[in-house]
């Protein structure tokens, strides 16, 4: 009988050190994903915008003089994503270091982090607060930086693509050009009313599996994005332009075209990548098994400056 009980006290003890190792193990895991996450979602400025601290992640480039009015590149990431995530898909900082310009990452909000378009994907209040934190941050740098207010530029991916949308519709009278990559497209173009038309430039792969090309849900989300070629149709009508477009690209995978004879010389250009996916042209690839096909006969980043260098804000 004694042995039994010190066999059971042994197995008792056993089981607790391994109880408690475990409990150490996930806590451990637990602290390790927060660190990653922390690390990962690394910002470096914020502002205080309706009353809640929103961040942000700046990169001004070495070349940046303070006497010289220098443009600016607001670059907003998409839905579960984050700044960081975006600087290193779109290698933005790499281009402005050759170009000269400032690039700001603007920090969604949430868990995961959104952007809470009028028509979302979460069905969440608070697109006012994102428009009001969007220009805060155009406003505070500004103030600290000596921007050209004739080139601020905007763009975004995915939901950070249908927020550049929103911005474009509200702050038309600062903003001189807007891009979006993989865009949804979930804010209706009949509640858009801009100051005045604004130049758009845009990309999407024909197999995204997150916002389908031909429009519908996804087997992400259930919610009723639009047909892109129609949409993209529609926003070129917005801005008044003639119809048809002009094929200006035919190279590999993709086609460009060009709604061209706008109102205030502000063309829509959109390049449809065949077989692509919920992903950014000539960037870093996102996982494949979710995003789908990273193309890189065109880089989307470099086609969304030269465009926007094209189109800064009309002289008043």
């Amino acid at each position: 009988m004694k042995k039994s009980g010190s066999s059971t006290s042994m197995v008792l003890k056993w089981m607790g050190a391994t109880i408690l190792g475990l409990i150490c193990l996930a806590i451990f895991l637990v602290l390790l994903l927060i660190g990653y996450y922390a690390i990962m979602n690394r910002t470096n400025g914020s502002i205080i915008s309706s009353g809640v601290e929103r961040r942000y992640l700046l990169y001004v480039p070495e070349s940046y003089d303070p006497s010289v009015t220098t443009p600016l590149v607001v670059s907003i990431h998409g839905f579960s994503s984050w700044p960081q995530n975006l600087m290193e898909t779109s290698r933005w900082n790499e281009l402005a270091d050759r170009e000269g310009f400032i690039v700001v990452y603007p920090s969604g909000i949430g868990f995961p982090k959104r952007w809470r378009l009028p028509v979302n994907l979460m069905g969440t209040p608070g697109a006012e607060e994102d428009v009001i934190f969007l220009t805060s941050l155009i406003d505070s740098l500004e103030q600290q930086y000596n921007i050209d207010p004739r080139q601020v530029y905007i763009n975004g991916f995915s939901n950070g693509a249908g927020m550049t949308v929103v911005m474009g519709c509200r702050l038309a009278n600062r903003i001189a050009a807007v891009g979006g990559v993989a865009g949804a497209y979930l804010f209706p173009l009949e509640s858009c009313h801009p100051s005045r038309p604004v130049p758009m430039i845009a990309f999407h792969g024909t197999a995204d599996p997150i916002v389908p090309y031909s429009g519908g849900t996804s087997a992400h989300f259930n919610v009723p994005f639009p047909s892109i070629p129609e949409w993209i149709k529609q926003r070129a009508g917005l801005n008044g332009c003639s119809n048809p477009p002009t094929t200006i690209l035919e190279k590999g995978s993709v086609t460009g075209i060009e709604y061209r004879e706008c109102n205030s010389n502000a063309p829509v250009v959109f390049y449809s990548i065949r077989g692509g996916g919920h992903t950014w042209p000539g960037g870093k690839p996102l996982p494949k098994w979710i995003a789908g096909y990273t193309d890189h006969t065109i880089s989307a980043t470099e086609y969304i400056w030269e465009f926007f260098k094209q189109h800064p804000l009309p002289a008043e």
